[in-house]
């Protein structure tokens, strides 16, 4: 049995992962959604970049887990990504879901176009606020897909999109598929497609949007089991 540990990304917890666990659970997996510290029912608890890496390790080991797919989607890749390098042999793949992917001693705001975000930050006492339903549109979501995000989504801690990473080597070194959605740009990141030339790597394309846990999550539950299955 393989033990899926599901990262959500930006202001969403564990629940948005609801349709992909049911349809892991019912071909016989294992999967583990996991609510980061600062966010849904968590969301009282002071969070760091490093606190969401070691939430994620704390799960791993509490839960006495081996042969383990941590899955990091859009800003958890980041955490996702350090984590699974201090899983050691309890890790079998990492598998990043249209995700930043982390860089020692860079944060997940480094190296894109990010000083509106900063912004926001520093106007909302310390917190990204959710976005409007508007910035979902184009997405292949449904307008209650759409209202189920906005609703229970809550605000990002800042201090975990700032904070540096802290790696010991480079995520091309632990095995990994990167899911691009197709409506959120055709190609990876410039970072992405150069651990992409590695042999650890592999490439799988989702025709949809950045969101597909909601609009497409049987495909991405196929996609999750087949990244194991020959492996």
């Amino acid at each position: 049995m393989t033990h899926f540990v599901l990262v959500a990304g930006a202001w969403l917890g564990g629940w948005a992962w609801d349709e992909v666990a049911a349809e892991l659970r019912a071909a016989g997996d294992d999967a583990h959604p996991l609510t980061l510290s600062g966010l849904a029912e968590k969301r009282s608890l002071p969070a760091g970049q490093q606190t969401h890496v070691q939430d994620i390790v704390d799960e791993v080991e509490r839960l006495g887990l081996q042969d383990v797919v941590l899955v990091g989607h859009s800003y958890s890749g980041v955490p996702v990504g350090q984590a699974a390098e201090r899983l050691g042999d309890r890790l079998r793949r990492v598998v990043y879901v249209d995700a930043n992917v982390p860089s020692d001693g860079e944060s997940f705001l480094s190296g894109w176009p990010s000083d509106h975000v900063r912004r926001s930050i520093d106007d909302h006492d310390g917190f990204w606020p959710p976005l409007g339903a508007d910035d979902y549109a184009g997405q292949g979501l449904t307008d209650e897909q759409i209202a189920r995000i906005v609703s229970e989504g809550t605000p990002h801690p800042g201090a975990t999109l700032t904070e540096p990473a802290v790696l010991k080597g480079s995520p091309g070194d632990v095995p990994a598929t990167y899911v691009k959605c197709l409506l959120d740009g055709d190609a990876p990141p410039p970072a992405v497609a150069e651990l992409l030339k590695g042999e650890l790597w592999q490439l799988v394309e989702l025709n949809t949007g950045h969101w597909p846990m909601f609009s497409q999550p049987r495909e991405l539950a196929g996609v999750l089991r087949e990244s194991v299955a020959s492996r």
